[in-house]
């Protein structure tokens, strides 16, 4: 056997050998990757509760709606991040909010035609200091929270806050590969993960 196709033959064990390894041991790694979009801090006392834009279901609403409740901070705002079929996000929300009978004395909306997590940033970290906002709690999906925050901390670096998960209906970071709009969630926020850590 020749030089070369003795190196071939190795590398092609080693590719075998890598796929095996992978494969075997594919629920720990897919797990690992699906937990390290998710960062979550433990409720932080704050003035206000920020909701980001991008929830479909209801999730981070009721989310924030629990922190409210539990007196974490005396108010919350809405990102209200774009409009779908001529309607604002955040009315959206005010709304599901109402229809869920949760009452809305404590809740504002943001409306902006932000559309992307870090142009949201752009609208939001004003208003909250036009309010004399000092602290606030941030509140997305699970799969979301990670990326936000980084995006966050980098626009108002003198702005403390804390991050809490919502959870989502799509996306279990303990079993996000096991259905279609998991591997879809997953996807796509890493996506925007690398995006975001290269500056795009």
């Amino acid at each position: 056997m020749s030089k070369l196709a003795r190196r071939l033959s190795i590398l092609a064990l080693f590719l075998c050998l890598t796929v095996g390894i992978l494969f075997v041991t594919q629920d720990l790694w897919l797990r690992a990757l699906g937990r390290r979009l998710v960062y979550s801090d433990p409720p932080c006392k704050a003035d206000l509760i920020l909701v980001l834009a991008g929830d479909f279901t209801g999730s981070r609403a009721i989310r924030a709606a629990e922190l409210l409740q539990q007196g974490w901070a005396p108010k919350a705002m809405f990102s209200g991040a774009g409009t779908i079929y001529g309607v604002n996000e955040g009315d959206l929300a005010l709304a599901f909010l109402q229809r869920s009978g949760l009452p809305l004395a404590d809740w504002s909306n943001n409306p902006n035609p932000a559309r992307s997590t870090a142009a949201e940033a752009l609208y939001n970290i004003p208003r909250m200091r036009s309010l004399g906002v000092h602290r606030f709690i941030l509140v997305t999906s699970n799969f979301h929270t990670r990326r936000a925050a980084a995006i966050y901390r980098k626009a108002a670096p003198d702005l403390p806050f804390c991050v809490v998960a919502a959870p989502d209906p799509d996306f279990d970071p303990d079993n996000w590969w096991h259905d279609r709009e998991g591997r879809k969630t997953a996807f796509f926020e890493w996506c925007k993960t690398l995006a975001t850590s290269l500056g795009l």
